[in-house]
């Protein structure tokens, strides 16, 4: 599995071949709390980068997930329905929330990579 990488909104993707799977960070499922519903987009979606792909509820507060690249949903994360606390759990493994068939590649480059998502976490704090 090729390296992590970060937007500023707190999703990562991760890319095996053409497919990058998506979710949220640790720091941001800290930030919401307990996730309690997340609604998640139908298979065959064409999203470009920074569309609302997700809808995230916790006890705290509404979010979104954004697609971190230009991408098709070619699958969804269905445990979330069930067990939207997954990403609480899990939220950089299990917790996944979709996988994009990415259709522009060179967009993974403006992402942050583990290091650079680090530093930019802690000047939030």
């Amino acid at each position: 599995m090729a390296a992590r990488r970060y937007t500023e909104e707190h999703e990562w993707i991760t890319v095996d071949g053409d497919v990058g799977t998506v979710g949220i960070s640790d720091y941001a499922q800290e930030q919401l709390g307990d996730i309690v519903y997340i609604e998640l987009p139908e298979a065959g979606r064409k999203l470009a980068q920074g569309d609302e792909a997700a809808v995230i509820e916790s006890v705290k507060a509404a979010s979104e997930l954004y697609a971190p690249v230009d991408g098709e949903v070619v699958e969804v994360n269905r445990r979330l329905a069930d067990e939207p606390g997954l990403v609480n759990a899990d939220a950089t493994g299990d917790g996944w929330f979709v996988k994009l068939r990415i259709t522009d590649a060179s967009q993974l480059d403006g992402l942050m990579d583990d290091a650079g998502y680090q530093e930019f976490v802690s000047n939030l704090e």
